[in-house]
């Protein structure tokens, strides 16, 4: 896959602001001077010395193009608010948040329908994700879901709300770019589930299943300053080193590759094809749970070729049959449950007299 193929597949571009009445521009001018009146708008409200806030990491390419980086907790209202503060004072040329594309539905539910599918995991859930991802890392993943409800349930907030932040404010700065800028979730989960043991997997599963401590009022004030989500998955992940490199240190390595393609020049928009093309160096916002910052910045003036953290490797033998085990399981339990369910049915019909009666009636006719 190539650079520019890598950029595609994790953007989706937010619809640019055009000439018309709401962007406070005449209708009855050329699109020449139309794009040339956004243009200028934009650069009056980038701010040439912005006042961010305390969680914002600014990073510099080479060509010059500037990179900040929010570091936000994902169950956090003031991390909401930092990402708003961040993208209205630079005026971005590109957003880029710590999202794949199989999560992408987040940005556009309301938070009522994203805190009820948070809370609810169910059986079509876990099929979704099995067939997704597999047997083990569609029930890693669901494990993991469960953490999060936990913390959902707990806080009575949906998780994401500083992504549909950015989203909403790169929508409203002429000429920006939406990117999604993290590794796809089944590369992470089926890589992550390859570098554990048998041994190393039943005891995560125990962890996470046997994870239900209630969150404190204090625990919600951490949130303001620490990821909680994260800080969890760390303490529970902490005694797995190569789990923890699969879903932090390698997504550290992506989300730094994508910042930095995001970062390349910006060519300015043309009103016409005739127009010469014309180019200047990049602004960008990060928006990335803050335990992938200093990850970024360590990775941030280093060669990156994704390509070997692309890649899943085959499951082993004792893997295939321990997933064959549970499919067996799980078919079998399903299989026995409508056997006593359909079973009890039909005696449930048979008792009842005008079930006997009919009965009676066929016998005494064959006679």
């Amino acid at each position: 896959m190539t650079e520019n193929q890598q950029q595609e597949v994790g953007a989706e571009p937010v619809p640019e602001d055009g000439p018309g009445e709401s962007s406070g521009i005449p209708n009855n001018i050329s699109d020449e001077d139309a794009f040339r009146i956004l243009w200028e708008m934009k650069m009056n409200k980038r701010q040439k010395r912005p006042s961010l806030p305390d969680t914002v990491t600014e990073l510099t390419t080479e060509e010059g193009s500037k990179v900040y980086i929010v570091g936000t907790a994902h169950f956090s209202d003031s991390s909401k608010q930092d990402v708003v503060k961040t993208i209205q004072e630079v005026q971005p040329d590109v957003v880029v948040v710590e999202l794949c594309q199989y999560r992408i539905s987040m940005l556009k539910m309301d938070e009522e329908t994203l805190l009820k599918e948070a809370k609810e995991i169910n059986l079509e859930k876990l099929h979704q994700a099995i067939k997704q991802n597999g047997v083990m890392s569609g029930l890693m993943q669901m494990l993991l879901l469960k953490v999060s409800a936990h913390i959902t349930e707990q806080l009575g907030m949906a998780p994401g709300g500083e992504f549909r932040e950015a989203f909403r404010e790169a929508s409203k700065v002429p000429f920006c770019k939406f990117h999604l800028g993290d590794r796809p979730i089944p590369v992470t989960f089926k890589r992550a589930i390859a570098a554990l043991s048998v041994w190393q997997k039943i005891k995560l599963a125990w962890g996470l299943c046997s994870l239900s401590d209630p969150i404190s009022e204090d625990d919600v004030e951490k949130c303001k300053q620490k990821d909680l989500l994260e800080q969890m998955m760390a303490e529970m992940i902490g005694e797995f080193p190569d789990l923890h490199r699969t879903i932090v240190s390698e997504r550290d390595i992506y989300l730094t590759y994508m910042l930095k393609q995001a970062a390349r020049r910006t060519e300015l928009p043309r009103a016409s094809e005739t127009e010469p093309r014309k180019s200047i160096p990049s602004v960008v916002v990060g928006v990335v749970g803050m335990g992938h910052v200093p990850g970024i910045e360590r990775n941030w003036d280093r060669e990156l070729n994704i390509q070997e953290i692309m890649s899943v490797p085959p499951p082993s033998t004792l893997s295939k049959a321990v997933a064959f085990a549970a499919k067996l399981t799980f078919f079998g339990l399903l299989g026995y449950s409508c056997y006593c369910i359909s079973k009890r049915t039909v005696r449930i019909i048979l008792s009842v007299p005008a079930t006997q009666y009919c009965l009676q009636r066929l016998s005494q006719m064959g006679q």
